[in-house]
């Protein structure tokens, strides 16, 4: 396998459902009046999830690229101060920044003079594929949570 068919695999990975239901689609499912609401017994809203994983991309994709690089607080700067954002404008912002900072990165991937397998500019050890690879995992692991969100708040049967 050629090291283009592999980048474009990990892209339709960061792109999701390859392996699990995808964001673009939960989006779809859920309303602005429902994003903020934690539905009994679970910690979290829809909101929050979706705006920790917003957050931690665009830190790794930051830490991969960015030419100034400031660790964030963990785990205080990764969660929202609120359970739901403050207006539509706010929510509609966050998904927007959400799917260009996915884009701009999916770019960054498959150019062909980027090598997967250099430590990324503000890494140790910390490779481009470790760095993808991270935002594959953290994401799916998200949008499950996300999901059983979405069943409690019964806009999704499956």
């Amino acid at each position: 396998m050629g090291v283009e068919v592999l980048k474009h695999q990990l892209v339709k990975h960061i792109k999701g459902g390859e392996a699990f239901y995808p964001i673009d689609k939960m989006l779809d499912e859920i309303t602005f009046e429902k994003v903020g609401i934690r539905p009994s017994g679970l910690p979290y809203s829809f909101y929050e999830l979706f705006y920790h994983i917003v957050y931690a991309q665009v830190d790794i994709i930051d830490f991969c690229t960015a030419e100034n690089y400031s660790q964030s607080d963990w785990p205080k700067d990764y969660w929202p101060k609120t359970q739901s954002p403050s207006n539509i404008n706010d929510w509609i912002k966050l998904k927007e920044d959400y799917f260009n900072d996915r884009e701009t990165f999916s770019n960054y991937i498959i150019n062909e003079e980027i090598d997967l397998s250099e430590v990324v500019k503000h890494g140790e050890t910390q490779t481009l594929l470790r760095e993808i690879l991270l935002i594959i995992e953290h994401t799916a692991y998200h949008t499950g949570q996300m999901l059983i969100v979405l069943r409690f708040l019964d806009l999704y049967e499956n």
